[in-house]
């Protein structure tokens, strides 16, 4: 049985150029996290990086995740599984939960050194996927 199940994978056939486009936009969002000064700055557009890279891996494997609650968890959970690295479960679902708390809770503070964390996790994260 596959790991894509149907409820949360639609089966996609992508040109090569949307995979290279992918692969790029989780690029660009880690370098604008790498040359950003303000925590909440690097703290977003490096969860977006990690998920761009579950975004391509998936889409690699010829699927997409259906957009729906929870989608982002079904990318952080496949990502760690592709690239064998559980470590990706456990602190992507950490960052998704700020990130929740962030955009419907009201808020939250990014501390600069949370940030800087974050960001050298992805950067292996991205290393890892893409090298």
């Amino acid at each position: 049985m596959s790991p894509f199940d149907r409820e949360h994978f639609q089966k996609f056939t992508f040109a090569p150029t949307q995979l290279g486009q992918f692969q790029q936009a989780a690029a660009r969002d880690l370098h604008i996290a790498q040359d950003s000064s303000v925590p909440e700055v690097v703290f977003k557009f490096a969860y977006d990086t990690l998920i761009k890279c579950g975004i391509t891996l998936i889409a690699r494997e010829g699927y997409r995740v259906r957009s729906a609650p929870g989608h982002h968890a079904k990318h952080l959970d496949h990502l760690a599984e592709l690239l064998n690295n559980q470590d990706i479960a456990v602190f992507g679902h950490k960052m998704r939960t700020m990130r929740n708390l962030d955009f419907y809770d009201g808020g939250i503070l990014i501390s600069e050194k949370d940030a800087q964390e974050y960001l050298k996790f992805v950067q292996r994260v991205f290393k890892q996927a893409f090298s």
